[in-house]
């Protein structure tokens, strides 16, 4: 785009204004000209009329007018001087005594103009044809008509014409001068107001974009005043006062970043310590659980260990025992493992896990679990990549406290014998379907049978501290601090349920791309 800067606009804006000025005003002046003309035109006919009148020596009986032997030459005269083209005279009774100019339509219509005369003894003006004028077409002929009078009486009528071009042509000559004129002054006033213009406001404006262009937030004074007290003097002041506001502005808004990181920082901390808290807990009840299960293979050692001390037992039998009491002291280390799995500190490191990986290794735990003893735990991980960006440690949180959760739901239900969890899992293309060859989301859904929650508290089960649980028997953060992970992982979580009929959490997180490690 073409730059065009203050000066030009200022130049061009003075010119175009100074012209239109000029032109608009000759208008007015050539119109108001030619109107003058034009009267003073009339103003010679109506005198040449009275010319004419005068000339008349006298008429006899019958009304006819009579005339000298050189009346004609005399009004010949008369017409070539007053500069008229043609004129018309006539007795009483409308027949033509003279007639000089072309014949044709214009004589009758001066014959015309003059009997109107006699009849209504008044001054006719009339405008006839067309021609082209100063700035548009007007009027060729100006006709003038008027009764001759001989005292009171009435001896004829006369009729003058005269062709307008010449005037037109007269203040068409001036035009040309004018528009020389108005050329000659729109070039000396554009560049006379340009200097006055810029003096006092494309100056100063220089001054101010110099000083911002110099700008220093350590200034304390920095737009200096004008010596007038002027808009730009009020602008300096503005700016002045802009610049201490922002300046201000700046620092406390310093202060607020720095509270907000620290408010940010603080909390992070408090969602892990809250994440930590709720691991705790849920660790507590697998501890309780898996406290059951190591009682039975400690008490199967113990035994083995008396019969190891009785001596009436032969070395097959000792190496038996020895066996036996090791695999149960195996299978109490696997418990203890994968409680320690549970519950060792938060890696917050992302790497990429197997989904399926995950769950199977949680269901394997919790299907020993007094909580899962009458449910059924049925698996259907179908999704053909199952590998996303996580902390491990995290992800094994989250469905852990799904299935805690969902198991408790069953377990309120009393006779509960048939309870079922159903664990799905899919892979979702770009328009949310499996039929594509480019997966890029992971579709996990946890579904249970249990009573379902009402459409009251649906909405509120990913809220802290929200329970539907009895005091005592729930913190209120297990879903809370599955929806927090989940979120922070880049995915969703959402539940839907009706009463009686179950729950279903559904799970989308984004699947990991090998190929642009994201």
């Amino acid at each position: 785009m073409f730059y065009r800067g203050i000066k030009t606009n200022i130049f061009i804006n003075i010119a175009v204004l100074l012209v239109l000025a000029m032109i608009l005003i000759d208008f007015v002046i050539t119109i108001a000209v030619q109107n003058i003309l034009i009267r003073s035109e009339i103003s010679k006919g109506s005198f040449l009329i009275s010319s004419i009148e005068n000339e008349l020596i006298h008429y006899d009986e019958t009304g006819k007018i009579l005339s000298d032997l050189d009346f004609k030459a005399k009004l010949n005269n008369m017409l070539n001087e007053s500069g008229f083209s043609g004129a018309v005279i006539l007795d009483t009774k409308g027949d033509q005594i003279y007639f000089k100019g072309e014949s044709g339509a214009l004589q009758d219509e001066i014959k015309i103009l003059a009997k109107r005369s006699i009849q209504s003894r008044e001054k006719i003006t009339e405008f006839s044809g067309t021609s082209w004028g100063v700035f548009w077409k007007q009027s060729r002929f100006l006709i003038i008509s008027a009764p001759l009078f001989r005292g009171e009486d009435i001896i004829g009528g006369a009729g003058v014409v005269l062709q307008l071009e010449e005037v037109y042509g007269q203040l068409r000559h001036t035009q040309r001068l004018i528009f020389i004129y108005i050329l000659v002054n729109a070039v000396i006033f554009t560049l006379f107001g340009l200097y006055r213009l810029s003096k006092v406001t494309v100056k100063p404006l220089n001054r101010l974009i110099k000083r911002a262009n110099e700008y220093r937030e350590d200034d304390e004074l920095f737009f200096l005043y004008e010596k007038s007290d002027n808009e730009f003097n009020k602008l300096s002041k503005s700016l002045n006062s802009m610049l201490k506001r922002i300046s201000e502005d700046k620092d406390r808004l310093q202060n607020t970043v720095k509270s907000l990181e620290k408010a940010n920082f603080d909390l992070k901390q408090a969602q892990e310590d809250i994440i930590k808290a709720e691991k705790l807990a849920s660790v507590g009840r697998l501890s309780s659980g898996i406290a059951h299960e190591i009682g039975n293979p400690v008490s199967i050692v113990i035994g083995y260990l008396e019969l190891l001390k009785k001596n009436n037992i032969n070395d097959e039998e000792r190496r038996e025992f020895i066996d036996r009491s090791q695999n149960e002291i195996n299978r109490i280390n696997n418990l203890i493992r994968q409680l320690l799995d549970f519950s060792r500190p938060l890696d917050v490191g992302l790497k990429a896990v197997s989904v399926h990986e995950i769950i199977n290794d949680i269901t394997k735990a919790l299907k020993i679990q007094p909580i899962l003893e009458n449910i059924n735990l049925e698996l259907n991980l179908a999704a053909s990549i199952d590998t996303i960006m996580a902390d491990p440690d995290q992800l094994r949180q989250v469905f852990l406290n799904l299935i805690i959760n969902a198991a408790d739901a069953i377990n309120s239900v009393n006779n509960k014998s048939d309870g079922k969890i159903i664990i799905e899992s899919k892979s979702l293309t770009k328009d949310d379907d499996n039929t594509g060859l480019n997966p890029i989301k992971l579709n996990i859904e946890l579904m249970d049978n249990g009573p379902g929650i009402s459409e009251e508290n649906i909405n509120n089960i990913f809220d802290p501290f929200f329970t539907t649980k009895e005091p005592g028997k729930g913190t209120g953060l297990g879903l809370s601090v599955c929806f927090m992970i989940i979120d922070k992982l880049g995915g969703n979580i959402k539940a839907t349920s009706k009463q009686g009929k179950g729950t279903t959490i559904t799970i989308t997180l984004p699947i990991y791309d090998k190929l642009t490690n994201s």
